[in-house]
């Protein structure tokens, strides 16, 4: 009996071992290693061939100096009119992914960006990890945002998602297109998350011009004060080295032309 006790006890462990190990191999945090002398950024397989499974992307053609910009707004911080102001004078297209908290929080800047002709992207309700959630759980994460969105500024819902923290499974893509959403990653980001972080403009120029290629997606948060003050002047040398900024509606059709899913 002691053997037979032992022996399940064994089986038990061994079972949540590899209950353990398949759980964490389905979970990825996203990342790269950044782009150089205006390479394309490369992720490799298995992701290169998930993400073209769903229709998910992280870059545009390599071929093309096309860039796009993408900022996350989970909280205000003072900076995001600076930035709006900038794309503004600049005539660049942006998306911003924003969180259910950032639309109630900062409601006249969330409808100034749809004013300014920009693009509201998914980031979740709660800002949540979304590979631990079921597919209940994440349809009811976008939706809610959804709802919170179309009260606030009549835009009857988003198309674009980017999951919090860049962290996904299969699983988050393939519920995400079973109800309209596309996820879009990014090719270029550097650590400029933290609010009270001041390293000077030119640590956030220096990040986007050092990684800077064809068909870049840029990760960046409107929380920095060095993102808004670097901003204009990346915009500017982006140009004068050829580059021209599109939009995720472009970079979309594009890929679809390309590899439809």
């Amino acid at each position: 009996m002691k053997k037979h006790v032992i022996g399940m006890a064994f089986v038990l462990v061994v079972t949540l071992i590899s209950y353990m190990t398949v759980a964490k191999a389905e979970e990825f945090h996203w990342g790269f290693k950044p782009s150089r002398n205006a390479e394309p950024v490369e992720i490799g397989e298995p992701l290169e061939s998930l993400l073209d499974n769903y229709g998910a992307v992280y870059k545009g053609d390599a071929s093309k100096k096309v860039i796009y910009l993408t900022f996350d707004n989970g909280y205000e911080n003072g900076f995001t009119e600076s930035i709006l102001d900038t794309l503004k004078a600049e005539k660049a297209p942006a998306t911003f992914f924003l969180t259910g908290h950032y639309l109630t929080s900062a409601s006249d800047l969330v409808k100034r960006m749809i004013a300014d002709g920009h693009t509201i992207g998914n980031h979740s309700d709660r800002h949540p990890n979304m590979a631990k959630l079921s597919a209940q759980e994440m349809k009811e994460e976008w939706f809610r945002f959804d709802e919170k969105l179309y009260e606030l500024t009549g835009v009857d819902r988003t198309y674009y998602a980017r999951p919090p923290e860049g962290i996904f499974n299969e699983q988050v893509l393939k519920v995400g297109n079973e109800v309209g959403y596309r996820h879009i990653f990014w090719s270029i980001a550097f650590k400029d998350w933290l609010k009270d972080e001041r390293r000077g403009y030119e640590y956030a120029y220096n990040a986007l011009m050092n990684q800077l290629h064809p068909g870049a997606i840029i990760l960046m948060h409107t929380v920095a004060q060095d993102n808004a003050e670097a901003l204009p002047k990346f915009i500017k040398e982006a140009k004068a080295q050829g580059y021209t900024f599109g939009s995720l509606d472009d970079l979309v059709l594009e890929y679809e032309q390309v590899m439809p899913y």
